[in-house]
């Protein structure tokens, strides 16, 4: 459980009932294994029994209606009583029973699916809870937690909730499950008598209006194989609805193939002001449709967008997207780029520091021009963003920061006296506004950026083109996100400047992996996915061996094409540029990925066999390295770990500690990792310890024993998660 430690007598907390606080349960010198035995495949492969409603204003409608109090659940992947819960308790009718008079809500912060609807809008269940995605039982908990959770985050807890609001109880640290079962069942018994259930006869197309999943799932259900003619209908009964649209149903129609029933659902969804429906329009704004169309959703995202924040900003990157920079002319500068660019870098500290000095010396023999003041501002400029700045040793006044900001500040001076005397031109602007840039004058800055941009000609091969555009996308992006956090509305032609800058960037024979990703993070941020995606393409193809950008592809694989398609990806990315130690490591490691995600959804085979691609691809990766990567043994550790788990789960003991074996053997140094579904090796070994003693294999246990043992004692201390006060001094579980 949540924060409790390994093994040991404990005496936990608590359920609140009332106001009354009592302790539920001591059990001593009961192992945590025992008290709850992890779920066998067997186990997993049942279905969940509880039906949760999709979210808490959902849950609060059904309340009021019915009269039924909320029970809230809260699950934690990795913490063995939530393991429990969730891959027992859950599937169990009996236990099911006592979930049924109220409205269940549950709330996760794990992902069990890389998706939570496929490309024709169909709901993918998550396989550990059912009946809600993931996305669901993670947006889930925010709210929950600052109404209810009173600043602890614990798991696996229960809160039950009446119709007011107030808790009934709230179950956590409770040391047995018939203690919660029975908190469970005397929250009902002892609260006023539900009102009788009288069965309504309900047309599908009343339904629509209906805010119980359990509806809402009949409704989607029988749209996905109704005749044109009820999906017609039950489409303009959502028209009807107003704001209060059903959004389930709404998605199954726009990514359906039918192009008049998908301008319907568009209609009903441009009505909304729920922003609930933020996502879905973004969605929708995705595919081509009709500029109507599109306009129709945007408004709805800026009608929206009055009381939501995160509306009213992509609201502003929608429109952002339909424009064309005024600032950067990209199409001029991509045929200079393209037809052979040299560009100029930023002299060397020695020549600059040259330059600088005979400026200085024509200062004190006679006065400058404004194009001579202009010149020594380049300079100055030149010297403090130099690629070899100032050593400590040559930094006489202050740090080097100091000295930097005031040959920053010199810059400026000199530029506006340059200006002061007559000088204009794109190179004064940019002088004037890099210089009060990097003195964080922005609202200055900006104004010169956006005039040397303007005048700057397509294929300036100095320096300072590269910086201006560099600092003036930064600005952009600056000025947006500014605007987005104080809640104020922005142009949509800084977007269009952005994009145009980057376009620039991207092409620009010095562009680094680092500024590809800061706009692709900030494009993800704003809700331009699509935008975002071909950036990534690019980034790509341009620094293939980037783990960052691997990191941002497997991400947009999987929400975009889901678990096949990440596999899939890299065995095409194999095959189109051939094999090379990297690319075999990362098509490894997503391997690794798409076997957790297998395990999630509780298909052991699927989850095996991508552990064996996995271990393939590192194998080869090795082999051409001519040499053994260590970050490549540590996940092979973790994938014959993971098989570990499989095994325990399916009751295969002897395959699971011979897995474990492996696993020790190969990289000790990660035998405390945690997987991506919070598990470690050491983990499942005690587990396996306990079912192997269980089926009185006691030889077999001692031999597991034995490799837990031999590990570095530091493998052996809780996950962080499992720490309290005191953790130190405590047994650290090794069986005995």
């Amino acid at each position: 459980m949540f924060s409790l430690p390994l093994a040991g007598p404990v005496l936990v907390l608590a359920a609140t009932l009332g106001s009354t606080s009592v302790a539920l349960a001591q059990v001593p010198g009961v192992s945590r294994e025992a008290m709850w035995p992890a779920p066998t495949e067997a186990d997993w492969a049942k279905p969940c029994l509880i039906t949760w409603q999709r979210n808490m204003e959902d849950a609060e409608a059904v309340s009021r209606s019915s009269g039924r109090p909320i029970l809230v659940s809260v699950n934690m992947d990795g913490e063995i009583a939530s393991e429990h819960y969730a891959g027992i308790r859950y599937r169990q009718a009996e236990i099911a029973a006592l979930y049924e008079p109220y409205v269940n809500v549950v709330a996760s912060v794990y992902r069990h699916t890389p998706r939570d609807f496929d490309d024709e809008g169909r709901r993918i269940l998550c396989p550990r809870f059912g009946s809600v995605t993931c996305g669901e039982h993670i947006a889930i908990e925010p709210g929950l937690y600052s109404d209810y959770f009173e600043g602890q985050r614990v798991a696996p807890r229960h809160v039950g909730i009446e119709l007011d609001g107030q808790e009934m109880y709230d179950v956590f640290y409770a040391w047995d499950t018939d203690s919660v079962f029975e908190t469970i069942r005397k929250g009902i018994e002892d609260r006023a008598p539900l009102p009788e259930r009288v069965p309504i006869e309900r047309s599908l197309v009343e339904r629509v209006a209906s805010p119980d999943g359990r509806d809402r799932t009949v409704v989607e259900e029988a749209y996905q194989v109704g005749d044109r003619e009820l999906k017609r209908r039950l489409l303009e009964a959502a028209l009807e609805r107003g704001e209060d649209v059903p959004l389930g149903l709404l998605r199954l129609a726009l990514f359906g193939y039918d192009v008049e029933l998908s301008q319907l659902a568009a209609r009903a969804l441009a009505q909304t002001s729920s922003p609930a429906a933020i996502d879905l329009i973004v969605e929708a704004l995705r595919v081509p449709m009709e500029s109507s169309m599109r306009d129709g959703l945007i408004a709805a995202l800026e009608r929206i967008g009055r009381d939501s924040v995160r509306a009213r900003s992509l609201a502003g990157v929608q429109r952002g997207l339909l424009v064309e920079s005024g600032a950067v002319d990209a199409e001029a500068w991509m045929k200079v780029l393209r037809a052979g660019y040299s560009p100029a870098p930023i002299p060397p500290k020695h020549k600059s520091g040259q330059s600088l000095l005979q400026r200085e010396a024509q200062i004190d023999a006679s006065p400058m021009s404004g194009q001579e003041h202009l010149e020594y501002a380049v300079s100055l400029l030149a010297l403090a963003l130099g690629p070899d700045q100032l050593s400590a040793a040559e930094s006489v006044r202050g740090s080097i920061e100091g000295r930097t900001m005031l040959l920053f500040e010199d810059a400026y001076q000199a530029a506006l006296t340059a200006q002061e005397l007559g000088t204009n031109g794109w190179r004064l602007h940019a002088a004037l506004g890099l210089s009060v840039a990097h003195l964080k004058r922005n609202e200055e800055a900006m104004g010169h950026l956006a005039t040397a941009v303007a005048e700057l000609p397509a294929g300036e091969e100095g320096w300072m083109a590269l910086s201006l555009l560099t600092r003036f996308a930064q600005a952009r992006r600056t000025g947006i996100e500014r605007a987005v956090a104080q809640s104020a509305s922005w142009p949509p032609e800084w977007l269009a400047d952005v994009r145009a800058a980057q376009a620039v960037l991207f092409e620009h024979p010095t562009a680094g992996e680092t500024a590809l990703l800061t706009h692709y993070d900030f494009l993800l941020r704003l809700g331009a996915d699509k935008e975002a995606e071909l950036v990534l393409q690019h980034g790509l193809e341009r620094f293939p061996a980037s783990s960052r950008i691997h990191s941002r592809l497997r991400q947009s694989i999987l929400t975009k094409r889901g678990l096949i398609g990440l596999e899939a990806g890299y065995a095409n990315l194999l095959k189109r540029n051939g094999e090379s130690p990297d690319l075999l490591w990362f098509s490894g490691y997503a391997s690794l990925v798409a076997a957790e995600f297998q395990r999630r959804r509780g298909d052991s085979q699927g989850a095996i066999d991508a552990y064996k691609r996995g271990l393939g691809y590192f194998e080869q990766s090795n082999k051409l390295r001519g040499h053994e990567d260590a970050s490549a043994l540590h996940y092979v550790a973790m994938a014959h770990a993971g098989q570990a788990r499989l095994a325990l789960e399916a009751e295969s003991y002897a395959l699971a500690s011979e897995e474990l074996l492996l696993s020790f053997g190969v990289a000790p140094f990660s035998a405390a990792s945690l997987d991506g579904l919070g598990l470690s090796a050491v983990a499942t070994a005690k587990s396996l310890i306990a079912r192997m003693r269980e089926a009185g294999q006691e030889e077999q246990a001692l031999i597991v024993i034995d490799a837990l043992q031999a590990l570095d004692p530091s493998m052996l201390e809780p996950a962080e998660f499992d720490r309290v006060p005191g953790w130190r001094r405590r047994n650290q579980g090794i069986p005995k």
